[in-house]
């Protein structure tokens, strides 16, 4: 039975954890997952050591959805308290790392008045020696930049901390990602392996390529009750959709969130790739509705619900490349995805605004992301145009249009763009709620609450089709599908904002006789 050709089953999901807390970029590129762990991670652990009940009660409290409190019953506080213990004193070199990091921020605000910075570099915590340089902007402001390509040869980035959960889709809600670690359970198989680690490619190509349970054994060094078990999640048939590829034309699919599926007879494009394992729902595309090869994978930026692990984790073994945006060296609140994404093991392009990237029979464009960002110096972040079969589209993920002239040169660089994709969740997340640990200076909750990761309301939307003068507009990147809630935590009901904002939009292009909607579960385009 070893050398049975057997298929990896539909439902099949995994978990990427760092020190068992998600693993997105921010817990993921060294520097920024040592502040995340000092600064979040570890006050939220002693938080609910302290009084584990809020946390479950503010865990049910739909008011309080998206929190940071932790959703672990009580009878397990003492699993808890072990994973506190075991990062104080298997990561305190990426503590202490933090520390330094907050230290050095306040020698600079103290001493760095626009004289030579040289002096300066004895008197920095030993710890960041030799992954920092001191450097004024030109307005005198001074900035540690951190050489981030060195930080990884260092042992502030340590791969022990990475492991993986696979288990079944069952249809309920996770936990939420950004707070809750994820404890070993009966029904989940764990595995104390690398992201990169080649034997999650072998699996997960087993859901278009059969394989035998001896050669995943052996990919993933799996013992006897770890082979068993992976024994359930593989089927002597695939459970692939028969019409994932398209013999002719041009085709797009709406897979839920921000993630697209453009496709040719020749290729294969997905952005942002945020895709549902429930094949038995009915109301959606899966991860069984993919193509068998994807030549592009396109990232748009660094937030949880745009570059997400869960799914690019089960597509190495069958993607050509991701493209993503160039971050800006260095700079604290901007790791580099295509660092990080590297060490992950992928094949990773990296593109600046008006980039080029070809595919067969089609070219992809990077163009210029605005806002989003909580007025951050964040440049890792692209929207993009793609060019295929005859078709202009513009993909515009969470790009505000606070200042519209920027899509009138992207008009005049790209020409007219048939259909234009638009993200208007236009009253997000306030500054603190994803950026709080990367903060050496507290700012108030009323500072906070005005610089938030919205994206464009009706009135900017409506501006950025004016420019682009494309004929059809589609509102994504929502995060209402309920499959998303691990992740997003977002609830909309019809008098909320967000929702009020699209159906003003919505009624703007029906004025001018532009073909709109409001994309959700799924959508097919073919031309």
């Amino acid at each position: 039975m070893s050398e049975e050709q057997l298929f990896l089953r539909s439902k099949v999901i995994i978990e990427p954890l760092v020190d068992r807390f998600f693993a997105w970029p921010y817990t993921i590129a060294p520097v920024q997952a040592a502040m995340n762990l000092a600064f979040l991670q570890v006050p939220l652990l002693e938080s609910y050591l302290q009084s584990p009940q809020v946390h479950i009660a503010a865990s049910n409290n739909p008011e309080l959805r998206g929190g940071y409190f932790i959703n672990i019953p009580e009878e397990r506080a003492d699993e808890v308290r072990d994973l506190l213990a075991a990062i104080k004193r298997d990561r305190a070199d990426m503590l202490r790392f933090a520390e330094a990091i907050a230290a050095g921020q306040e020698l600079l605000r103290a001493n760095a008045t626009g004289f030579d910075l040289t002096p300066l570099y004895p008197k920095l915590p030993p710890e960041l020696g030799g992954l920092v340089e001191l450097a004024y902007d030109t307005d005198n402001q001074a900035q540690m930049r951190f050489m981030e390509p060195v930080v990884y040869k260092s042992k502030v980035y340590q791969e022990a901390r990475q492991s993986v959960q696979l288990s079944f889709e069952t249809g309920i809600e996770r936990p939420f990602i950004l707070s809750t670690p994820r404890l070993p359970s009966a029904d989940v198989l764990e595995l104390n392996i690398p992201f990169r680690h080649e034997g999650l490619a072998e699996l997960f190509k087993s859901r278009v390529k059969p394989t035998t349970l001896a050669h995943l054994r052996e990919a993933l060094e799996l013992n006897d009750a770890q082979a068993a078990q992976v024994r359930t999640m593989l089927s002597d048939r695939p459970s692939l959709a028969e019409d994932r590829h398209i013999e002719g034309g041009g085709r797009i699919r709406y897979f839920g969130h921000a993630c697209l599926v453009l496709q040719t007879p020749e290729a294969a494009i997905v952005t942002d790739p945020f895709i549902s394992a429930d094949s038995t729902a009915g109301d959606r595309y899966t991860l069984d509705d993919l193509p068998d090869y994807i030549d592009l994978v396109l990232i748009t930026h660094g937030h949880q619900d745009h570059i997400v692990l869960e799914t690019l984790l089960q597509l190495r073994g069958r993607l050509g490349a991701i493209v993503v945006p160039r971050s800006s060296r260095g700079n604290l609140a901007d790791p580099s995805m295509a660092l990080m994404l590297r060490h992950q093991g992928f094949n990773v392009i990296e593109v600046d605004d008006f980039d080029e990237v070809e595919f067969p029979g089609g070219k992809i464009t990077a163009t210029p992301f605005l806002g989003e960002h909580c007025d951050l110096d964040i440049r890792a972040k692209s929207t993009y145009w793609a060019e295929l079969a005859g078709k202009k589209v513009f993909i515009g993920a969470d790009s505000s249009g606070i200042e519209p002239a920027l899509y009138r040169y992207v008009k005049q660089h790209l020409g007219t763009a048939d259909i234009a994709f638009l993200g208007m969740e236009c009253d997000g997340a306030p500054l603190t709620w994803l950026y709080q640990a990367l903060l050496t200076i507290p700012v108030t909750k009323k500072m906070s609450n005005s610089r938030k990761l919205s994206g464009s309301n009706a009135e900017q939307a409506a501006a950025i089709m004016t420019e682009l003068g494309a004929t059809e507009a589609y509102v994504y990147a929502m995060g209402e599908e309920d499959w998303l809630g691990h992740v997003m935590a977002t609830t909309y009901h019809e008098d909320t904002y967000q929702i009020k904002q699209i159906e003003e939009f919505m009624k703007w292009c029906a004025d001018r006789g532009i073909k709109a909607g409001h994309l959700f579960k799924q959508q097919e385009w073919r031309w």
